[in-house]
């Protein structure tokens, strides 16, 4: 029973959730698909535009041609309004400077500019008199935004991706509503999370064994302190565990083992030790014989004795006894770490000293009671000093969770169903037993679960629009500046409806950038708008470049977002992403760069001691994410640059042509640098229709190898970085590259701001919200084009506040009445 409630309590909302969503994006008209902003058109036709885009535009995309696959043969220059969706890819690819294309005439610039501009002041005046904020009907939590709840609400980690089914990524993020569909399958894993969650926070005296496994990565280095590991250990992993009871724990220890058999290594000087330690205390010293193995290839397994642990969190490690306090000699591997052979991935190398594989942990056993967890401190707000008190005190402590949870003053028609939950449980197993059992519903609760936007009841604005609730856009300013919960002031605001007044919007934003909080601009949004977790899927061959490490690729992507976070926090600019003369980096990285005079784990900000590292362009995440294990890739740095910074992608390669690994490696004897192997592949007519907008970015960052250090050969032969920017601007390595780019501010502006508010909002930017993106970029820069100032604009900006009239609103009565 005390499953099956909170079972319906999330499946009965999925009808009327689906019910209000709409596939059709606005203002689609009927009439042959032409998408209309309003009703504005121009008076007369203006010749002269008509006359550019007949004579520069229309020789290619054409209805014969169709390239881009668009054609201009219909385009109506003096009204854009009436086919908005071209106008606004007309306005990005000339504000780029892409079109016309390089090798063919055209028009002077002074035309270009008029003529874009013309367009955008149609377009933006249209918008003003019919205006579009959009619309989406919910949202739900994905794996970071629970996590994140569920640490605010009840003070535990845990790793969301046990029980939630991947996320799918849209315009690079992964909190896109369009995209977040429901199935029986993912409704089953939010019910399945909010039972096993609200056991791991209030303990569960009947729970039965059961194993966590916990991988380390065969690209770690196995000689490093791990953090969270005790001092005097190297190597092996270090976690935060969940213990759900009092009882006894064994934890499986698994190595990896060269295919020799032998268990580390014939060349190993000495025998090794691994600690198993519990926040901080040994709990058992595992000895490990140097020449251990068994005949299955998998490797080498051990298990500690049963050992006691009390429920809660818990970090456990378990890491090697560290024997020396040099480089530990090494005879069979000419590497710095652990994967060593010339596979390259496939196992956990040849060395000298042993790796940990993965460590298991498996209980409880013998369970003896539970123990009052910190997370058990935080939901027992009260308790009953008899049995009498119990009700009141239950009805206390869900109406509390419940507000926290739902993101909102709650209704007593909804304490009640959870009180409801709360006797089914108490009636099963006591007090404690139903404040389980209430907590459960709560997490499966599709107001938990799913961020509904209402808008305000009453008349709509001209344009049909109205503000979102003030629940609603407390919602929506929490989870975009800090990726959780709103706390209990923003809630206390918008109960009380402060966030009606635009002033104390803007209050609370200066509130909530100031907090710590505020580090989710960076780890959430920064991370997917730079593509960061593309940086897992690259591994450097490890024989050419035998000092990267796991370790060294973390703490790579932890300066990227240090960086940024550090821009939000100083006030920093836009500009300052590409040419500031710092960055952030602790003793491993900045080595890894060549600067001196860094000592210690900790990051802190470091200056350049060359002006070619200036800015992302020169972080090793970038330029790491950007390369192929085995060489670098002008094609997909120049790729990432036009299509991460200034939002024009060049179009896929056609499915004929062949990969660039298809290309002769040497010739007459000489092994071909990739700029040379890249011109031969580019030579096809076909080929280079691509990559001469590509290539010259990329090549313009030739200096910085896979991993991103400084070269100055490439397989011997100097490297060659002069090249021609599509626009004819000369480039000349990463210096030239960045001052081509700051010379087109409203390109770089308006694609920070394209995807600063799709992640604002958890929606794609549509051809009718580009008036408001324009509106945003330019505020912004009257204000210096401060990263502070974006935040504050696209906040202030009608798509973030208001939403569509059509959007229902269930009144109070009928939402208590569903229930």
């Amino acid at each position: 029973m005390t499953k099956l409630v909170p079972a319906l309590l999330l499946a009965v909302a999925v009808p009327s959730i689906l019910a209000t969503r709409s596939d059709a994006p606005p203002d689609r008209d009927q009439r042959g698909g032409v998408f209309h902003v309003g009703d504005f058109a121009a008076a007369g036709r203006d010749a002269a535009s008509d006359d550019l885009v007949q004579q520069y535009c229309v020789r290619c995309h054409n209805e014969r041609r169709l390239l881009g696959n668009m054609s201009l043969e219909e385009f109506d220059a003096a009204n854009p309004v009436a086919n908005a969706p071209i106008a606004e890819k007309m306005i990005r690819k000339l504000r780029a400077g892409m079109m016309p294309p390089p090798g063919v005439s055209r028009p002077p610039q002074e035309e270009i500019t008029a003529f874009v501009t013309r367009l955008e002041q149609d377009l933006d005046g249209a918008a003003a008199r019919n205006p579009n904020p959009g619309s989406r009907s919910f949202q739900r939590l994905n794996r970071a935004e629970y996590a994140a709840a569920i640490h605010d609400l009840l003070g535990i980690d845990i790793d969301a991706s046990a029980y939630l089914p991947n996320e799918t990524v849209s315009a690079g993020f992964d909190n896109i509503a369009d995209v977040q569909n429901l199935s029986a399958t993912l409704l089953e894993s939010y019910l399945t999370a909010a039972s096993e969650v609200s056991r791991l926070a209030l303990g569960d005296a009947n729970a039965t064994p059961s194993e966590a496994t916990y991988e380390v990565s065969r690209y770690a280095e196995q000689r490093e302190h791990v953090p969270g590991a005790p001092f005097g250990t190297r190597g092996g992993i270090s976690v935060m565990h969940n213990f759900v009871a009092d009882g006894d724990y064994f934890f499986r220890l698994a190595f990896q083992h060269e295919s020799t058999g032998n268990f580390f290594g014939q060349t190993a000087p000495f025998d090794e030790e691994i600690e198993v330690s519990i926040d901080g205390v040994r709990v058992a010293l595992i000895p490990l014989d140097r020449w251990m193995h068994r005949q299955d290839p998998g490797g080498v397994e051990v298990v500690t004795e049963p050992i006691a642990v009390t429920a809660g969190p818990h970090r456990v490690s378990a890491a090697f006894i560290k024997v020396t306090e040099g480089p530990v000699e090494d005879l069979t591997s000419p590497h710095e770490w652990s994967l060593a052979d010339k596979k390259i991935g496939y196992s956990y190398g040849i060395t000298g000293v042993p790796h940990l594989r993965d460590m298991t942990i498996g209980g409880p056993y013998n369970v003896t009671g539970i123990t009052r967890t910190p997370a058990w401190e935080r939901v027992m707000t009260c308790r009953p000093s008899s049995p009498a008190d119990e009700p009141g005190c239950a009805r206390r402590i869900v109406e509390g969770l419940a507000t926290q949870a739902f993101r909102r003053p709650v209704t007593g028609a909804e304490v009640d169903g959870l009180v409801g939950l709360y006797e089914q449980g108490a009636a099963e197993g006591g007090f404690d037993i139903g404040v389980r059992t209430a907590l459960q519903g709560i997490l499966a609760s599709p107001d938990f679960v799913f961020r509904f936007e209402e808008a305000e009841a009453g008349s709509a604005a001209p344009g049909g629009m109205r503000p979102i609730s003030d629940v609603a856009l407390a919602s929506r300013l929490s989870f975009f500046l800090w990726g959780r919960l709103p706390d209990q002031e923003l809630i206390d605001v918008a109960a009380a409806g402060g966030l009606s007044d635009p002033d104390m919007v803007q209050a609370q934003v200066e509130r909530m950038l100031a907090d710590p909080r505020a580090e989710a601009l960076g780890t959430r949004f920064a991370a997917q708008w730079l593509r960061l977790q593309d940086l897992d899927k690259v591994h450097p061959d490890a024989l050419r470049y035998p000092d990267f490490y796991d370790q060294l690729a973390r703490d790579m992507r932890r300066e990227t977002v240090a960086f940024f976070n550090g821009l939000v926090r100083d006030d920093g600019t836009l500009w300052d992403l590409l040419t500031a003369d710092y960055s952030y980096m602790n003793e491993r990285l900045a080595r890894h760069y060549g600067i001196p005079g860094v000592s210690g784990e900790n990051f802190r900000r470091v200056q350049y001691t060359e002006d070619a590292r200036r800015g992302i362009l020169g972080h090793g995440s970038i330029l790491t994410l950007t390369s192929h294990a085995n060489r670098t890739s002008p094609v997909l740095r120049g790729k990432w640059v036009m299509e991460v910074l200034m939002g024009t992608p060049p179009p896929p390669p056609p499915p004929d042509i062949p990969e660039l690994e298809a290309t002769a490696e040497a010739t007459d004897g000489r092994f071909l640098t990739v700029r040379e192997r890249l011109e031969q592949h580019a030579a096809n007519p076909t080929c280079n229709s691509c990559h001469r907008f590509i290539d010259p970015i990329g090549i313009a960052l030739e200096n910085f190898d896979v991993t991103g250090t400084w070269r100055v050969r490439d397989t011997g032969t100097p490297v060659e970085t002069l090249g021609e920017l599509y626009d004819g601007t000369p480039l000349d390595g990463p210096g030239d590259l960045r001052e081509a780019l700051l010379r087109r501010p409203e390109t770089l502006s308006r694609n920070f701001t394209r995807n600063l508010m799709a992640y604002a909002l958890g929606r794609r930017i549509e051809y009718y919200d580009m008036p408001a993106v324009r509106s945003v970029a330019k505020a912004a820069g009257e204000d210096g084009y401060r990263l502070s100032a974006f935040v504050r604009e696209v906040v202030r900006s009608d798509p973030f506040r208001m939403t569509k009239a059509d959007v229902v609103v269930e009144e109070p009565a009928e939402r208590e009445g569903s229930r």
